[in-house]
């Protein structure tokens, strides 16, 4: 793990910048409401923000103080790192392994900016990055990892050089120390070969990874072997996960949400809230396919991504081949993170507003026509659902119609049946939700996902939090549903004590098990 020795120079700039497009107006670190400070007790590179305009597309971006970025608001070159800062008030923490290793220790400029522009929201903060040590010992996020399928007399490979922690700069090799004789491993960390008809169903290797000062790291891997005329995929697992800004609000976020992945034994990962670049650096990390949209959503999967259809308002999607070089199975698969804002719990609950006063704030938020647009624009890949099943997972924001009935009252603040319009939506398209084929009781089962780290509006304090599933894998065309269940790791901690947290989001993850 890296650490680095970080300083304050000062929350505010002395000089007294002046926005060029109007130089009588005041110096602009004086019209600047919000505010931008380093954490100092938390992991480097924490920062705290405020701001009177939050807007999902405000962010923290860090630059070298020579190149003084965007400083008279306007772009001059990219950031090192950046990341999100949605909220009216929260802390963004930006990666320091995405600067460590190619940036020497010297002296940056954090901004806090509005809405994917440089309109500044805060005065910048100088910061010192005065050394950079590296903590050596080799490591695994896991001791034990299976692999994506094989199958017999075909050719396999798959990486794991990207699952080692701990290398920092270090040089490192692998090798096979046992294990399937079909299975080899080069120096890099790629294990492959071709499995022969005896070869064993569930082959195993153990590999170890050595770096050139000594240091070493063992982990066993299973590699499922499938039959010549067997489909390579017959079970698959999908996951739906709102990281919650990438998960950069836990410490150590990347190894827990690794470790998490693999041990889930999720196949294909949808992922919102990645904040432009997560899921490409989880999808590299596993050594998995990786699609990531301009903002929220990505999708990971052990499979090809054979075809990328981009976004739609605030989804995207990708066709997953799931039977190697041969024709046959595929599968289309969406993921969306709609709106947030007016949301519809807090409408009943907190407001007291009435089911149409909420029906409107329904439409308000962007959630209604998010949904639609998307269904709209693929419904040719509806029509055609038969021959290749659509899976359209995501965080919705928005709960079930198939939750709020009337045996659930006293679960929802008093209100019964209500026919929150997203759901119904993919019910009138012909969706089925996963979830609720086998929990079909929303009294024995209510599958909430949101939130794990909220029983109260603030954490500990407050009221008591609304709590209901929002978080959804939809499906439709010839799929099995086998089981569906949400997710957590551990006991989190309420926030906002969540920093230490295994579980590394505010949401509960949802995966479902498919035939296909």
């Amino acid at each position: 793990m890296h650490s680095l020795k970080l300083f304050l120079f000062a929350s505010l700039f002395a000089s007294p910048l002046v926005s060029a497009a109007d130089p009588g107006q005041k110096p602009l670190t004086d019209r600047l409401s919000g505010t931008l400070f380093l954490d100092s007790d938390r992991e480097p590179l924490t920062f705290n923000y405020s701001t009177h305009d939050p807007h999902e597309s405000n962010w923290i971006a860090l630059y070298r103080e020579s190149r003084d970025g965007p400083a008279n608001e306007a772009y001059s070159s990219p950031p090192l790192v950046w990341e999100y800062a949605p909220e009216r008030q929260g802390s963004v923490y930006l990666a320091v392994n995405q600067i460590a290793d190619s940036h020497s220790p010297g002296k940056y400029k954090a901004y806090f900016l509005a809405n994917d522009g440089h309109r500044w929201l805060a005065p910048p903060v100088s910061v010192s990055l005065a050394g950079l040590s590296v903590n050596s010992g080799l490591r695994f996020p896991v001791d034990h990892a299976t692999l994506h399928n094989s199958r017999q007399l075909e050719q396999y490979s798959a990486r794991i050089d990207g699952l080692l922690l701990g290398q920092g700069s270090a040089t490192t090799s692998f090798q096979k120390i046992e294990g399937a004789s079909w299975v080899q491993v080069d120096s890099n960390g790629t294990a492959f070969g071709v499995p022969g008809i005896f070869a064993p169903r569930r082959s195993q290797v153990v590999v170890r990874a050595t770096a050139d000062g000594g240091s070493s790291a063992v982990i066993r891997l299973t590699i499922p072997v499938r039959r010549i005329h067997q489909a390579l995929v017959r079970d698959l697992h999908i996951l739906t996960w709102n990281l919650w800004h990438g998960g950069t609000q836990v410490r150590d976020y990347h190894e827990k949400q690794l470790r998490f992945i693999l041990e889930s034994g999720a196949d294909i990962v949808c992922l919102q809230e990645t904040t432009s670049d997560h899921a490409t650096r989880l999808g590299q990390a596993l050594g998995w396919y990786h699609w990531q949209s301009g903002k929220s959503v990505g999708i990971i999967s052990r499979y090809p991504i054979v075809e990328e259809y981009g976004e739609i308002t605030r989804a995207g999607g990708a066709r997953i081949g799931l039977n190697g070089k041969r024709s046959g199975t595929e599968l289309n698969l969406w993921t969306i993170h709609t709106g947030a804002y007016p949301y519809g719990p807090y409408d009943f609950c907190f407001d007291h507003l009435t089911p149409d006063q909420v029906l409107a704030d329904e439409i308000k938020s962007l959630r209604v026509p998010q949904v639609t647009q998307t269904l709209d624009g693929i419904q040719n890949q509806l029509d055609d659902a038969q021959s290749v099943p659509v899976v359209f997972t995501g965080d919705f924001n928005a709960p079930s119609h198939l939750d709020w009935v009337e045996s659930t009252r006293d679960n929802h603040c008093g209100v019964g049946n209500f026919s929150w319009p997203t759901s119904v939506l993919m019910a009138e398209r012909g969706f089925v939700d996963s979830f609720r084929v086998v929990h079909p009781d929303p009294v024995r089962d209510p599958g909430n996902t949101w939130s794990p780290i909220l029983p109260r509006h603030d954490g500990e304090t407050g009221p008591i939090e609304p709590q209901d599933r929002i978080d959804f894998i939809y499906h439709k065309g010839r799929l099995e549903v086998v089981g569906s269940q949400k997710l957590v790791v551990g006991k989190p901690s309420p926030s906002p004590n969540h920093a230490n947290n295994e579980w590394t989001s505010d949401h509960a993850a949802l995966l479902t098990h498919y035939l296909v």
